[in-house]
């Protein structure tokens, strides 16, 4: 086995896969030629439009899709050369509600279990229910779960074999906030534990806050892979959000400068840091008798980031 945390938990090299057309459809090519690394120990997003490419690649990972060129390697092993090791080495969570209706949770786990061959004396059944919140309802069928215990339960089964790495395919997609926060209370503890996380969401404010490092993909390649900190700094944009009293006549702005009326009356106005400061903002608006009751900055978010890159 690998050392844990000396490189990458993934590596991936190449990668395409071309889906077969059906009828007058012509093939699909999902992947074209993706590179990428994940690094051991990180929280990482992957993160695209819909038809990316981020299912496909996730389910090459899983070894539930075959892939059509490249090269995956997964905590070390090459998913060509040693296919069993590699699909242990990983646990997905899927977004689908898939599970057997009339298995209860502990029936799910321990069959989940024995698939991936874990010894009856090495199964934690029992803790991985107290973990997603599921030990009184271990003995209910699954069909009488709400969506949210469905959910924690996918999640349950994905770590059922100890996992060095665990994917989570949009996982918080239609759940409550209490559900939300247990689960990355979760997904956190078991960072710090020194399992690698892969995250695929479309809730980019998640994101954010919860990956180290960030890749964008898009047509099946890769856009961009960088620390979430640096991504944030590529848009060359900032805002000053000034509560002026009520709408006023704007003078002219520094050259790069716009300005917009928001909905609760206050005056926003955006402009490159690289090329204007916000002195200079507030000086054309102070030379002109503009009065500036209130003024607050906002910082350009991982949203503004996806939009430029993905319309590019």
């Amino acid at each position: 086995m690998p050392d844990a945390l000396a490189g990458n938990a993934i590596e991936i090299t190449g990668l395409s896969k071309t889906y077969a057309g059906s009828g007058k459809a012509p093939p699909k090519q999902a992947l074209s030629g993706l590179d990428l690394t994940i690094r051991a120990g990180s929280i990482f997003g992957l993160l695209g439009p819909n038809g990316a490419g981020k299912s496909t690649t996730i389910n090459i990972l899983a070894g539930l899709v075959n892939k059509t060129a490249g090269k995956v390697v997964i905590w070390g092993f090459d998913q060509d050369v040693n296919p069993r090791q590699s699909r242990a080495a990983i646990g997905v969570m899927p977004q689908e509600l898939n599970m057997d209706p009339f298995f209860t949770p502990r029936a799910s786990l321990d069959v989940q279990a024995g698939l991936y061959g874990v010894p009856r004396n090495e199964r934690w059944t029992d803790e991985l229910l107290e973990l997603v919140g599921l030990t009184d309802q271990a003995e209910s069928y699954a069909r009488n779960l709400s969506g949210g215990m469905k959910r924690r339960l996918l999640l349950a089964k994905a770590l059922v074999h100890r996992p060095q790495i665990l994917v989570l395919d949009e996982p918080t997609a239609g759940v409550d906030i209490t559900l939300r926060d247990m689960l990355w209370a979760n997904v956190r503890r078991l960072n710090e534990q020194g399992m690698t996380i892969i995250l695929t969401t479309h809730y980019l404010q998640e994101a954010q806050e919860m990956c180290d490092e960030i890749a964008i993909i898009d047509k099946g390649r890769l856009l961009i892979r960088d620390s979430t900190e640096s991504l944030l700094h590529r848009t060359d944009g900032k805002a000053l959000v000034i509560d002026t009293g009520g709408p006023v006549a704007l003078p002219p702005l520094p050259q790069g400068a716009s300005a917009e009326w928001r909905g609760d009356g206050r005056l926003a106005i955006s402009y490159p840091p690289s090329r204007v400061r916000a002195d200079q903002v507030l000086d054309a608006l102070r030379g002109a008798g503009v009065p500036v009751i209130d003024v607050a900055s906002e910082q350009p978010d991982l949203e503004d980031v996806f939009v430029e890159l993905t319309r590019r």
